[in-house]
């Protein structure tokens, strides 16, 4: 049931095609975090606003996961997320076009639908195609998207949104997105061995069968928790060190491109050793080490670009570094006949968690007199709680498949 194993050449081309993909939806989901400036004042919103735009594209996601994990697996891998990435573009392009408020939000919500189960798929695909000794030094190349996103896409997002304005980085998003998909078409690879044998199951059947199997459900809960650990802190790290840090506005593109630099040399490093080590236990250590920087950054104060560097270094480092030999685990812990319907629910439930944590965040979080923020340093002690829930769920997830 597994695909046939790739040659060299042609598996470093699936996994670079796979890569520019997630780089395309990432920078368009982490790009509205360090927008909140522009498109509060542009928009005139508050933080409440501002987090319910954040959380209209997880809530968008975590819909359209639950609808695909009824019919996902019922197609070949290639063409399913061609489909939805051209129709992920088309969204984005919206978003651009956006407006005001409400067109925005609007946007949002079908970029989340159709940008959220993209990185479902990515998994899926990955999964289905490398061997398991081999998954997160390959989930860690595939995860240089973040850091091409953080070093590229947001900088120049934010010089684009400086220049132009804030519907500038979405239409370059999606004008990029158009040549990754051309590519896509010819490097990707057909995968539907997952199909051979096994019969199409209703959407009911297939989401109750994942649902139903107590180490997917470990899965979900553990994927959820570390998510929500996550975003309940990233959505308003630009805004507070801003208001409260006393970094200025113009020194955010090098934040991000430091800390893209930081991740670009530590992801496929995090990869391989977590494939040597264990994933589960590089990912005990990750997580641990994350919770130093999330407090740091919640409880900091007015302390400068200077002072503010060392933790979000660590903060981008740690936070996305303990992804790696997660989503290996996740990804692993499903029968790969109906991986792809157990990824689409993940998706959702990750969706669900970014959606709750961005928008419990905004209620916590206030801005007072002079553009500071209060709040923040509950919302830290909440990922803190988070992360440590998560530790304890990593060890419930046995893996599935191990060839």
């Amino acid at each position: 049931m597994n695909a046939p194993a790739l040659a060299p050449a042609r598996e470093r081309a699936f996994l670079l095609t796979l890569a520019a993909v997630q780089v395309s939806h990432i920078v368009d989901f982490m790009v509205m975090m360090p927008l909140g400036p522009y498109l509060m004042q542009g928009l005139g919103v508050d933080t409440r606003g501002f987090g319910l735009l954040v959380a209209a594209y997880s809530f968008g996601a975590a819909a359209s996961g639950l609808l695909a994990a009824g019919f996902v697996d019922r197609f070949e891998r290639k063409r399913t997320l061609l489909v939805l990435f051209a129709a992920f573009l088309v969204a984005t392009l919206a978003c651009g076009l956006a407006t005001g408020f409400a067109t925005l939000f609007a946007a949002r919500v079908l970029a989340g639908v159709f940008g959220g189960i993209l990185g479902s798929l990515v998994q899926t695909l990955l999964a289905d195609a490398i061997p398991f000794a081999r998954r997160a030094a390959a989930v860690g190349f595939v995860s240089t998207a973040f850091s091409v996103s953080t070093v590229a896409g947001v900088p120049l997002s934010l010089w684009l949104a400086e220049a132009l304005g804030w519907r500038a980085p979405f239409l370059a998003i999606a004008a990029l997105g158009a040549a990754v998909w051309l590519a896509g078409c010819r490097a990707l690879p057909v995968l539907d061995a997952h199909r051979d044998g096994v019969a199409p199951r209703p959407p009911l059947a297939a989401i109750g069968g994942v649902l139903a199997d107590a180490n997917q459900r470990w899965a979900l809960l553990f994927s959820g928790t570390l998510i929500f650990s996550g975003f309940v802190v990233i959505p308003y790290l630009t805004v507070y060190s801003i208001g409260n840090a006393g970094v200025l506005p113009g020194q955010i593109p090098l934040i991000y491109l430091l800390g893209g630099l930081a991740t670009l040399f530590t992801a496929r490093r995090i990869g391989h050793w977590a494939d040597r080590t264990g994933k589960l236990q590089a990912f005990r250590r990750l997580a641990l080490a994350a919770l130093a920087p999330i407090l740091l950054l919640t409880h900091v104060g007015e302390v400068g670009l200077l002072g503010w560097l060392p933790g979000s270094l660590a903060f981008f480092v740690l936070v996305s570094g303990r992804m790696i030999p997660a989503m290996a685990l996740i990804a692993s812990a499903a029968d790969p006949a109906h991986r792809g319907a157990a990824m689409s629910l993940n998706a959702t439930v990750q969706s669900l968690a970014m959606g709750a944590a961005s928008t419990l965040a905004g209620f916590v979080i206030t801005e007072g007199p002079y553009g500071r923020f209060t709040g923040y340093g509950e919302v830290g002690w909440i990922a803190v709680a988070a992360g440590l829930a998560a530790i304890a769920l990593a060890g419930r997830v046995a893996v599935h498949d191990a060839r």
